[in-house]
């Protein structure tokens, strides 16, 4: 299960307790169908004493996280000075409607993790980030970046430490 930068080391990740045990997956591997799945990811951040969430596009690979960014703005800025991240993604959500408007409930199935946020300086581990990205958003889509586009973005690599996994169905 190495990362997209071909290291032949599985990623160490530690699966955490949820406080509803009777919703936990405790599955590595459904936590990670569940990862492969969603569409949005929420990065939180700390500024100082100030959270910082931004949704953002992803991919998930072998035990890392995948985003783009432009090459200024205030995501960089925080993690330049603190790479701790906070992460959650959840698809199949639904209100299910029980009784009265209090009583109602949602399924889902999410993900909250940690890790470290890393640029990615080394080309081609970008490059394969960028199609990894292009893949999630459309699927089948092929495309060959150039060298000059690549270097107009910033990818970051969130190098997964926990997760946690919660169903409610």
């Amino acid at each position: 299960m190495g990362g997209m930068d071909g290291g032949n080391e599985p990623r160490r990740i530690t699966l955490t307790s949820v406080r509803r045990g009777d919703k936990e997956i405790g599955d590595l591997e459904e936590i990670e169908r569940i990862l492969k799945g969603a569409f949005i990811c929420r990065i939180a951040m700390c500024e100082g004493d100030r959270p910082y969430c931004v949704p953002m596009i992803y991919c998930y690979e072998g035990g890392r996280i995948y985003l783009h960014s432009a090459k200024e703005g205030k995501k960089l800025e925080v993690l330049k000075v603190n790479n701790r991240v906070c992460f959650e993604v959840e698809t199949g959500v639904e209100v299910v409607r029980k009784g009265k408007p209090c009583s109602w409930t949602l399924r889902y199935r999410s993900v909250v993790g940690r890790g470290r946020a890393h640029i990615v300086e080394d080309l081609e581990e970008k490059r394969r980030a960028l199609e990894c990205i292009l893949e999630r958003v459309s699927p089948g889509y092929r495309y060959e970046f150039s060298e000059e586009e690549i270097g107009s973005v910033i990818v970051i690599r969130i190098d997964v430490e926990e997760l946690s996994g919660k169903a409610s169905e």
